[in-house]
């Protein structure tokens, strides 16, 4: 049996690093064996470690850090969803309807046009799929809204669903009707979105994959190493241990199942099951996604009070005992429970299930309980995150629609009270919360130089715009930490990852500057010179 290799099969010298690990805070070198670092020192050091088949890589001039991890996004549904039309950076209704009608006219007759990026704020008090469906020639398409809780269907596309009037959903989604009960289009929450999209024709699972590993690589280039996935699709499994066992995945993956209100008691133990499983080698799962609530701008957001139209009065779970429970059973399964609250009353209920679950047990490398979003917070739950050990999840571009005036959708919507407590990161941090940043792409941006801008700017980088609420900003090494360490510690992997330590994943993110003291106008421009996950160079070098 030939004798283990004990030398380094990767080493990284003359760079300017900054760990994350107090014991070291700062090192110019690293070595990697098997995935793992070995070696962090300078580079007298790591080269010791080296031998004639190390590959070296001369990192002078770059600044590398922990390899940055996107907390929330959604890059396999993201993948599908824009699959025909992005229009998520275009200008407005015409500019949709425009590319619409490009996209359209490429397709054959009764071809499907699938896009993702449509804003409510486009269409006033006139949100229905006629708006839009001249631009399609009379194609069924499927449009979801840049939120993803919601979606526009052209009459064609419902007739091909079979949905000709009010449907009844075991949540709080919604087909909505005009008074005569005609379906005006759209599509509130997934359920309904669901009862549309199965008519979609499915794309073949190499075609899936495709997009999945274009976005992933993309992923790459901009410095992540690895990725909280909030999907759950029933081929979303198999397509990553498939793209994992032929070693294609660049980018790690923590994948979550999806509990649902309508589930019975057999299908919340299988989702358990699943959640459950092994995983593979780049990619795995250990935790659940709950949906308490919607949007504020939709008018789904669960709120203690209701908002300015007399909305938001009702959670996605008609029965949050029956949530209670399902939190209580994947917690006392071992698993991690993530919620989707945006609303202050969904934010509480849902803090109170994971305070009554059963406790993570000590040592447990188990995903923590964590809250997405927490855009509007009671002040008086504040300290409930860091007393019962609960992440708050948190995407910076999310607050990019608010304007000042408070004229925008999302402010009207609150009322001038509400809107003045949004996104209370610094409160947060303040209270001793740990906070993960993550980008929901395709919601917003999946660049994390444009998370961490916005994290430290609470404004559009490089321009004049007012920021709202400055004194909730991060510093650069909090948002440093919301990508990296933070983002570990809610995976329950703060002993694997998050710092550049001996006996620590090899994962590294290098940067052209140190994006840390680099002024945050500057991030987005910021060069990305290196990737490494795992052990595995997937960008640069």
């Amino acid at each position: 049996m030939p004798a283990r290799r004990t030398a380094a099969d990767l080493a990284v010298v003359g760079a300017r690093i900054r760990t994350g690990d107090p014991a070291r805070p700062l090192a110019a070198a690293v070595a990697v064996r098997d995935g793992v670092f070995t070696v962090v020192g300078d580079e007298g050091e790591v080269r010791a470690a080296c031998d004639a088949s190390t590959r070296v890589i001369d990192a002078r001039g770059t600044h590398l850090v922990p390899g940055l991890v996107d907390a929330h996004c959604h890059p396999l549904w993201g993948s599908r969803a824009a699959r025909d039309a992005d229009l998520s950076a275009v200008g407005g209704l015409e500019d949709a309807r425009a590319e619409l009608a490009r996209v359209a006219a490429g397709k054959g007759p009764g071809e499907w046009v699938i896009g993702h990026g449509l804003r409510r704020g486009w269409f006033g008090d006139g949100l229905r799929a006629a708006v839009v469906e001249d631009a399609l020639d009379g194609r069924p398409a499927f449009l979801t809204f840049r939120d993803g809780h919601g979606a526009l269907a052209t009459r064609a596309a419902l007739a091909a669903a079979g949905i000709t009037g009010a449907v009844a959903f075991g949540d709080a989604s919604r087909v909505v009707c005009d008074p005569d009960g005609t379906p005006t289009g759209e599509l509130r929450e997934p359920s309904a979105m669901e009862a549309v999209r199965t008519a979609v024709p499915p794309q073949t699972p190499e075609e899936r994959r495709r997009r999945y590993l274009r976005t992933l690589r993309d992923m790459a280039a901009m410095g992540i190493t690895g990725a909280h996935v909030m999907d759950d699709h029933p081929n979303d499994a198999g397509d990553l241990a498939a793209m994992d066992a032929s070693g294609r995945l660049p980018v790690r993956l923590l994948l979550h199942v999806w509990v649902k209100p309508e589930m019975d008691d057999d299908a919340l133990a299988d989702a358990v099951r699943r959640a459950s499983a092994p995983g593979g080698e780049r990619w795995r799962t250990g935790a659940l996604k709950f949906f308490l609530d919607g949007v504020v701008s939709g008018g789904t957001a669960w709120l203690r009070a209701p908002d300015t139209r007399g909305e938001g009065t009702h959670p996605f779970w008609p029965d949050p005992d029956r949530y209670r429970r399902a939190v209580a059973m994947g917690a006392g399964a071992g698993l991690g429970c993530t919620t989707h609250a945006i609303g202050d009353r969904a934010i509480d209920v849902a803090l109170a299930a994971y305070a009554a679950a059963p406790p993570r047990p000590a040592g447990a490398r188990a995903p923590r309980h964590r809250v997405e979003h927490v855009e509007t917070l009671d002040p008086a739950d504040l300290p409930r995150f860091a007393a019962h050990g609960i992440a708050a999840s948190m995407q910076p571009l999310h607050c990019e629609g608010v304007r000042p005036g408070g004229d925008d959708t999302w402010s009207r919507r609150l009322g001038p009270e509400r809107a003045a407590r949004g996104w209370p990161v610094r409160d947060l941090l303040d209270a001793g919360a740990v906070v993960a940043l993550g980008s929901d792409w395709p919601v917003t941006p999946a660049d994390p130089r444009v998370g961490m801008a916005w994290a430290r700017l609470r404004r559009r980088p490089g321009s004049a715009d007012v920021p709202y609420r400055p004194g909730q900003a991060m510093t650069g090494e909090e948002a440093l930490a919301g990508y990296t360490a933070a983002a570990a510690w809610v995976a329950g992997e703060e002993r694997d990852s998050g710092r550049i330590a001996a006996g620590m994943r090899a994962d590294l993110t290098g940067f052209a500057a140190d994006p840390v003291t680099l002024p945050a106008d500057d991030l987005p421009a910021l060069p990305v010179t290196l990737t490494i996950s795992g052990g595995r160079v997937t960008h640069g070098g």
